[in-house]
């Protein structure tokens, strides 16, 4: 024996769907941190070691990547959480104080990032290295070569602006240095601050 159902007129059918689009739960919008990401970044650096007579200032410009999670550390009941992404920059320094005029790198590094349970701030914790070219003089106090390596950490805070804009201020170090092939190899450790913006890649 078949079980006939009511048909029911459209406007209750419209009425039903209304009811049932009512009580849907939102949709969720993508964390910040889940995404790609392209940001310009610039400070202003000042000379911390005494490895160089030189009084070196540096103004870096940096085209910035970050990755989404390459894992996450934690994530608590109110969804704050601890994530690791990528970090790729283009570097473009301006050497306004030195031997040198300009230096251009790549730089990597993992991105700590222990954001708030609203997605709307973030602090972060970077460090890592690459490798670029610097216009060497021969200056006595500055470097012997072109081929410069550079290692960096920064410590900041991210705020978003809105969902896919953001802007970032950190306390920046960086060093440069050929790793010894040339004698003497003072190197240059420079200090300062970095600020930035970020857009979301869709």
């Amino acid at each position: 024996m078949l079980l006939r159902l009511p048909t029911l007129s459209p406007r209750w059918r419209f009425c039903v769907l209304a009811a049932l689009l009512a009580g849907a739960p939102p949709a969720q919008a993508q964390h910040p941190a889940d995404q790609w990401e392209f940001g310009v970044e610039m400070g202003y650096l000042t000379k911390v070691k005494h490895n160089s007579p030189l009084d070196y200032r540096i103004v870096p410009t940096q085209l910035v990547w970050r990755s989404p999670p390459m894992f996450e550390i934690w994530r608590g009941e109110s969804g704050a959480r601890l994530t690791v992404r990528n970090r790729m920059a283009l570097v473009a320094e301006t050497i306004v104080r030195g031997a040198e005029d300009h230096y251009i790198a790549f730089a990597g590094s993992p991105s700590f990032e222990l954001w708030s349970a609203d997605q709307k701030t973030a602090l972060f914790y970077e460090i890592g290295g690459g490798v670029g070219f610097i216009n060497s003089k021969g200056v006595p106090g500055g470097q012997g070569q072109d081929l410069t390596f550079n290692w960096f950490t920064q410590l900041g805070a991210r705020r978003q602006l809105d969902k896919k804009m953001a802007v970032t201020a950190g306390a920046y170090f960086t060093h440069h240095s050929n790793l010894g092939m040339t004698k003497p190899n003072p190197g240059i450790d420079v200090l300062g601050v970095n600020v930035g913006v970020v857009w979301t890649i869709e």
